[in-house]
């Protein structure tokens, strides 16, 4: 029995194939067009748009998919100028009343379309589990208490937030909230702190602050768990932070042995914490 992995943007659809694949799954990739990388090419796949969901149902279908998990960026698309099919036609005045109810709820209408079509829903942590956060250090650099504090400051900076569907991250320095994430995502939330002023973070040569992403509460992790890679760690290090924590259990990381390799070559520390 296949899965199904309905394939958006950024490193984390293929980490979930690849990963898949080496457990010795077969994996079927609705790849969707302009948000998916070229690395499909590598798997069974098809190329579907926003705007055809009865395609992608068919595929699925037709590769044996039970299983359906959706990974990796969808942007939000301009719903006027979609191209839909018969089904989407249908279901285009549910997904954009949900979509008024925030990113979450859209995600939870899109896994439901599949739910209802006989497909099984289910997260990274079932069909890639290597992939999710443990408790403790990833690498050999540890948090000191001034670092603990602020982890638990964010940790609950990111609760708040995350209970009105804004975002999974937040960046603490000294007990200072830096950066929350919203729209922007991740990547453009951390380029922010570097625009503030040194006394009011670290530096490269003297790292302070941490990045901490959980999972909203109002969440499902079937259809987006916080995820880091080595990106994140080289954007946290380039600000000045001093390390990373992870809801563990809850949260991703792409590559875990490059992630730790580059957290120890720059000094910073990734760390999976139970709030």
């Amino acid at each position: 029995m296949s899965l199904g992995l309905i394939a958006g943007g950024g490193e984390l659809p293929r980490a979930v194939a690849e990963s898949a694949r080496a457990d010795g799954r077969a994996v079927f990739v609705v790849a969707l067009r302009g948000m998916c990388g070229e690395w499909a090419e590598e798997f069974p796949h098809d190329w579907v748009s926003l705007g055809e969901p009865g395609r992608a149902l068919k595929s699925l279908a037709g590769a044996g998919s039970k299983d359906v998990l959706l990974a990796g960026k969808v942007e939000r698309p301009k719903f006027s100028e979609l191209k839909l099919d018969a089904k989407g036609m249908m279901v285009l005045p549910r997904v954009i009343a949900a979509a008024r109810q925030g990113d979450d709820a859209l995600l939870r209408m899109l896994v439901g379309l599949f739910e209802d079509a006989g497909f099984r829903a289910v997260g990274v942590a079932e069909a890639a589990p290597g992939l999710v956060a443990g408790e403790g250090p990833l690498g050999r650099v540890l948090p000191n208490d001034d670092h603990k504090a602020d982890i638990t400051r964010a940790f609950a900076i990111v609760r708040a937030l995350g209970a009105l569907d804004i975002g999974q991250a937040a960046a603490v320095c000294e007990g200072l909230a830096l950066a929350v994430e919203a729209a922007e995502g991740t990547d453009a939330m951390i380029a922010r702190i570097g625009q503030l002023r040194d006394n009011l973070r670290g530096t490269p040569q003297k790292k302070r602050g941490v990045l901490v992403k959980a999972l909203k509460p109002t969440q499902d992790a079937k259809t987006d768990m916080p995820v880091v890679g080595v990106e994140t760690v080289r954007r946290a290090a380039e600000v000045g932070l001093a390390g990373i924590a992870l809801e563990a259990g809850k949260s991703l990381i792409v590559g875990k042995q490059a992630v730790a390799a580059e957290a120890d070559r720059l000094g910073l520390f990734v760390v999976g914490v139970t709030p």
